[in-house]
Formats: C-alpha cells, sequence, structure tokens
C-alpha cells in the first residue's frame, strides 16, 4: 500500500481540493484508493458522503473523531485491500506535527497558493519539513503543487520566484478554475466530469498521477503523452536531492 501525504500549514490552501480529486482520479483508473481525513472540518468526509453511488468507491476515514469503542490505530487503518492511503492533513502542523503526520509517507504533495500570506507560510512548512527530513533514516518523494494559478500575472510571477528557492519538483500547477468547486459539490473529481468541461485541468492531474503512482493507468480522457514533472530552481534556505523511489 502506498501512502501519500497532502500538508501545509496554512488553511486554505487547498489541501482537500488535492486530496479528494487524486483518491477520485485514482478510483476511476482502477485502484482502490482509501481518503484519511484527519482535518476537523471534515471536509473531504462531505465530498465522500456527497459521492454518487455510481461512481468508483473509495473507503473514507474519520480521522478527525475519536472514538471511545476502538484504539485510535485501528480507527486510522485503512482496509486491507486498499492500493493507496491518502491523507488529508490539518492546518496548523508544527515541525513535530508535520514529521508524525509524514511518517512512513511514500509521497507528500503540498499545494501552494499564489499570495503573499500563502507564500509566507509555505516557506516556513517547507523549512520546517526539509530539516524534519535531515533527521529522517528514509528519504520521501516530496512535490510542490502550484495551485489556483493564473497564468500571466503578477500572482503566478511571485509564486514562481518563490519556487525557485528550493529544489523540491514543482509536480504540476493547477489553473483557478470553477471546475473544481463544481465537482466538489457533486462528489466526484475533476477526471470524473465531462470532457468538454475540463479539457485544460486533465493534462495537470495526469502529470499529477504519473508523478506519485507511475504504474498508474492514464485516464482516457486524454491521450497527450504524460509529461515528467518541472523542476524548481536550486538555492534558498535549504538544499536536499530528493531521489525517486521505485
Amino acid at each position: 500500500m502506498k501512502k501519500i501525504v497532502v500538508i501545509n500549514s496554512k488553511g486554505g490552501s487547498g489541501k482537500t481540493t488535492l486530496a479528494i480529486n487524486l483518491a477520485a482520479t485514482l478510483a476511476a483508473g482502477g485502484e482502490k484508493p482509501a481518503l484519511l481525513d484527519l482535518d476537523p472540518q471534515g471536509s473531504a468526509t462531505r465530498w465522500l458522503g456527497q459521492r454518487p453511488t455510481d461512481r468508483p468507491f473509495i473507503t473514507g476515514i474519520e480521522g478527525f473523531r475519536n472514538s471511545a469503542s476502538a484504539t485510535r490505530s485501528f480507527q486510522l487503518t485503512p482496509p486491507h485491500d486498499c492500493t493507496t492511503l491518502i491523507i488529508d492533513s490539518p492546518a496548523g502542523l508544527d515541525r513535530r506535527g508535520l514529521e508524525a503526520a509524514t511518517r512512513g509517507a511514500d509521497a507528500i504533495l503540498m499545494p501552494v497558493m499564489s499570495s503573499d500570506i500563502d507564500i509566507h507560510a509555505a516557506t516556513h512548512c517547507i523549512a520546517d519539513l526539509l530539516l524534519g527530513e535531515k533527521s529522517g533514516s528514509k528519504p520521501k518523494l516530496i512535490g510542490i503543487v502550484a495551485n489556483r494559478v493564473k497564468t500571466n500575472t503578477r500572482g503566478s510571477k511571485r509564486l514562481e520566484n518563490f519556487l525557485k528557492n528550493f529544489d523540491i519538483p514543482v509536480v504540476t500547477t493547477l489553473r483557478d478554475s470553477v471546475n473544481y468547486s463544481r465537482s466538489a459539490e457533486m462528489g466526484v473529481g475533476i477526471s470524473e466530469m465531462p470532457r468538454w468541461q475540463v479539457q485544460k485541468d486533465l493534462e495537470a492531474w495526469e502529470r499529477l498521477v504519473a508523478w506519485v503512482s507511475p504504474a498508474h493507468k492514464v485516464s482516457e480522457h486524454s491521450s497527450r503523452e504524460v509529461r515528467g514533472p518541472m523542476r524548481a530552481g536550486l538555492g534558498g534556505v535549504v538544499r536536499l536531492a530528493f531521489s525517486r523511489q521505485s
């Protein structure tokens, strides 16, 4: 079972959007994902509750709840046939919280938006994450997802310049599109919506899935080749090279 953790210490960065759409895309490709919702807001759990019964099944784990009738470990355990566990982490995690949330992860995804506030928060979160990696024994696959990007704007340039400070791959770029809110309201992933409606968004998700799960079947929505991740420039606060795991 592969473990993928979506993190960002700042709320509203797009963690749940990333987690639910990744789960939906993997499920549509034949995998059996489980979605562990650790966010007290329970947004991923509400999305699962709205998911149509004719869509591929995704196991939901309400990690933000505590039950007196079962151990915490049992509550958080995915089904035995789960192929990928996706964790939607809460906001406000400090360095120890990040280390705990990402322990045993095969891949870590961090959505980053282009506002000054988001970039400032992301700087500290990335530094804490990478410093925690220094003390760990197992290097992890870490990638940034540029989220809600409007091309050729001051914000997109600001985000681009910020990401050059870290030797971490920019896995993909998600457009600032109403398609994400529309799909969330219906309990589906953006890759499950009509092709004509989400055509501009599909390649970004194919690139992301190819990075976290290279063996995953490419979506039938698009026959275009899935390109590898872009690289953020070298330099900045911390320089760490993470090798891709098989």
